[in-house]
């Protein structure tokens, strides 16, 4: 394919490299937002860490290492954290960073209208003590308070009073939703959804520079043989995912390479536990968790991984990889495939004949993700759980699901903390105002909700394990989601591109380098 017919196939004009310097990547996703606080998912934080930046951000091994703030230490008895600001830190239009800025953006972050809302469910109260330091207090000792937060990005309070930002917005635009102010290494050029972003370095920035990218462009391609084919003709210089189906064949191509890992993310099924009607007006089976796990039973993962991941990826029990801080070994065993138990499951739950339902899948956002979907749907099939598909771009997806329009649903899930903590938060205790922000369907538990600040403040390691074991257990009895498998992670880069893999399948510039 030339390269004036790839152009055409994406839709704009990709003009040749003028300089080695210049590096092309894309994605499946489009990130839906450039608000840092507007949408808690991938494709928006790892972009955006580019441009904006964290009190706290992580080193290439994932550890916690210093970014806008130089040091911290805990407060009193578990009373909280103090954070020392790193002085001369500036925004990409010149204004100064200190602490109001670090209190505006707690305040905007923490809000009602935010989707990472749920990091700040423990704090009470963030005090500027001076300039250049902040303390923020929690109702309880918080030991991985600095870890949760690695992602919780810096906003300047007078840009966004100035573009009337004050406050992120998920589903309509404000001005941050296209603009940006950060601290970062890269200032946002020139901003076109869904066709391409351009980023370019911040002369002004306080860190270290170690890459040599002087312009950074960003495409979205969703037809993955045109991504595939944009990044051996030389269009762009990485694209993830590489298909699983492609990656043999852009390894051996002369001038590119795979480059490949597992990713910390758990790809499940979740299910509408609170509705009372499925979307065509019949009961709602996924309510009976006779139900639930017959659908746990009829999905062959195995086959999944073979035919479809082609051996790529590794299969999922808990809504954590294995290995994961806080993992329970004591429940590392998944649901066997097994359509016979899935059937009996059906009879005794009142569906001998079985049903009807819609399943709601992305189509642009996980790794073969329509694929996947489309093998459950058969698979479904065999034992009387009719699925009609509903695949659609996430853009579209996100929203769907917070308005409840689903009967069953595909997820997958990282946690930003690396720790099995984080999922409950999110995805397993009661949906409120700060937890619970992606239990889309409603489960609820109060014993999940009694033990997630156990989890949250104690510090002896095997009495918190003991807690992290009951939490899965339950989550395993109550099959409030059927685990699948941990994404791999399929990277395809062009000869003479080095880049950083982390497991959050976060590209980060500042470490490309390119001869």
């Amino acid at each position: 394919m030339t390269r004036l017919l790839l152009a055409t196939a994406l839709g704009i004009v990709i003009a040749v490299p003028a300089s080695s310097e210049t590096f092309r990547w894309a994605s499946t996703t489009d990130p839906q937002t450039m608000d840092p606080h507007a949408v808690s998912s991938a494709p928006v934080l790892g972009f955006l860490n580019n441009v904006y930046e964290g009190l706290v951000r992580r080193g290439p091994d994932m550890t916690i290492e210093p970014s806008l703030a130089t040091a911290w230490e805990p407060i009193g008895d578990g009373e909280g954290w103090r954070f020392t600001l790193r002085e001369g830190v500036t925004f990409h239009d010149g204004a100064d960073f200190t602490a109001e800025d670090v209190l505006f953006s707690y305040e905007r972050a923490g809000s009602e209208e935010s989707d990472v809302a749920s990091w700040f469910a423990p704090v009470s109260e963030v005090i500027v003590v001076d300039d250049y330091t902040v303390d923020i207090m929690t109702t309880s000792p918080q030991p991985l308070f600095p870890d949760s937060i690695a992602n919780w990005m810096m906003m300047d309070s007078g840009w966004a009073a100035a573009n009337g930002a004050e406050r992120p917005s998920r589903d309509t635009e404000n001005f941050a939703t296209r603009n940006v102010n950060g601290t970062g290494p890269f200032v946002l050029s020139d901003r076109q959804p869904d066709l391409q972003t351009v980023l370019t370095p911040f002369d002004g920035w306080w860190g270290e520079v170690e890459h040599n990218v002087t312009e950074a462009i960003f495409t979205p391609i969703q037809n993955s043989a045109t991504a595939v084919a944009a990044l051996l003709s030389g269009e762009v210089d990485m694209i993830e995912p590489v298909p699983v189906q492609d990656a043999e064949r852009v390894d051996s191509n002369d001038g590119t390479r795979v480059i490949r890992g597992i990713e910390s993310r758990v790809i499940m099924l979740g299910f509408a536990h609170d509705h009372e009607m499925l979307r065509n007006g019949e009961p709602n089976p996924f309510s009976d968790v006779r139900v639930r796990r017959a659908v746990a039973h009829a999905v062959n993962v195995p086959a999944i991984l073979q035919t479809i991941m082609r051996g790529s990826a590794e299969p999922a029990s808990q809504l954590v990889a294995a290995g994961t801080s806080g993992y329970s070994d004591t429940y590392g065993d998944r649901s066997a495939y097994d359509p016979d138990v899935a059937r009996a499951l059906l009879e005794e739950a009142g569906y001998a004949n079985g049903f009807s339902f819609d399943f709601s899948c992305t189509n642009d956002r996980y790794l073969n993700d329509e694929s996947v979907c489309q093998a459950i749907v058969g698979m479904l099939a065999q034992v009387g759980m009719e699925a009609t598909l509903d695949a659609m771009p996430v853009s579209n997806y996100w929203p769907e699901l917070r308005e409840g329009n689903f009967d069953m649903y595909l997820l997958g899930w990282s946690p930003g903390t690396f720790d099995a903590e984080h999922p409950i938060r999110f995805l397993v205790h009661t949906a409120g105002e700060r937890l619970g922000t992606w239990n889309f369907g409603g489960y609820s538990n109060p014993r999940i909700d009694e033990l997630l600040p156990v989890m949250q403040s104690e510090i002896d390691p095997e009495a918190r394990q003991a807690v992290m074991d009951e939490a899965a257990g339950i989550i395993q009895e109550d099959m409030v989601y059927v685990p699948l498998y941990v994404q791999p992670l399929l990277w395809g880069v062009r000869e003479g591109v080095e880049v950083t893999q982390r497991p959050d399948n976060f590209l980060i510039l500042r470490w490309v380098s390119i001869e």
